[in-house]
């Protein structure tokens, strides 16, 4: 008999008043933002170049509207176009999970991007300083995606294994909790550790971001299970996967043009 871990039993809702309820998943996007926020905030106080902590603040609203609008659409049209089409009032109820990160990735360069184009101040440094932040985001989004139940794992007996809720009988890796370990806690190390050693060069702290975070998605989707309806892809890889590549090719640009003196700004 495979011995398994039982899962952890938490309400998705943390309090609910009337037809007022405070989620968890909510949370953890208001916990990502507010404290990826203040980080930034020092960032761009000690970096050389930066935009202003003052910028800064005007940048957060828009930022939070390119996670917001861009992981909905994201996961809406990557994952499950033809159920929201069908559907399309489903699309405005981000409280009941549903984002994508490459999505939400889409919308945060699409956001800074138009920032900085209307501040005047480099796109490379604004993205610098996000990309230092992003990790802690990442580390509640999958925190909550554990609570929620979702976006388990394989089937697998490792002495950690779970039996999720809407996931079977069979034991699972918790590969939530692996993704917030290398997408959260391991990624923010690295990127603080770039941030204090090597300066030189726009764009790097952005590769470093996009490469990291390409290679641990690659490795969390070998312990997650695909989506139901997407299935494995092309030799056994997934959806995640396979978007993470040219993540991974940008990210690898960037780091080398940043480290090139003579394409360096």
């Amino acid at each position: 008999m495979t011995f398994a871990i039982a899962f952890p039993t938490i309400d998705p809702v943390l309090v609910e008043i009337g037809p007022l309820a405070i989620r968890w998943y909510s949370l953890a996007y208001i916990a990502g933002i507010v404290l990826g926020w203040r980080y930034a905030r020092r960032l761009a106080a000690r970096l050389p170049g930066s935009p202003s902590p003052t910028d800064i603040d005007d940048y957060i609203v828009w930022l939070t509207l390119g996670i917001i609008i861009g992981g909905r659409l994201g996961y809406v049209i990557f994952y499950k176009f033809a159920y929201y089409i069908a559907n399309p009032v489903e699309i405005l109820q981000v409280w009941q999970g549903g984002m994508s990160f490459h999505g939400g990735l889409i919308g945060v360069v699409v956001a800074g991007v138009l920032f900085a184009k209307r501040r005047q101040i480099s796109i490379l440094r604004l993205a610098d300083v996000t990309a230092c932040a992003v990790p802690m985001g990442l580390f509640f989004g999958r925190l909550a995606n554990f609570i929620n139940g979702e976006l388990y794992g394989r089937v697998s007996d490792v002495p950690w294994a779970m039996v999720f809720p809407g996931g079977g009988p069979e034991p699972r890796h918790p590969s939530q909790l692996y993704q917030a370990a290398l997408e959260g806690v391991v990624l923010f190390a690295l990127l603080l550790v770039v941030s204090r050693t090597a300066r030189n060069g726009d764009g790097l702290l952005t590769g470093v971001f996009l490469t990291g975070y390409g290679c641990f998605r690659v490795v969390g989707e070998l312990f997650r299970q695909p989506d139901a309806h997407i299935g494995f892809l092309l030799g056994g890889t997934t959806f995640g996967q396979l978007f993470s590549v040219p993540m991974i090719a940008v990210g690898a640009w960037l780091i080398v043009r940043a480290k090139s003196p003579s394409v360096a700004r």
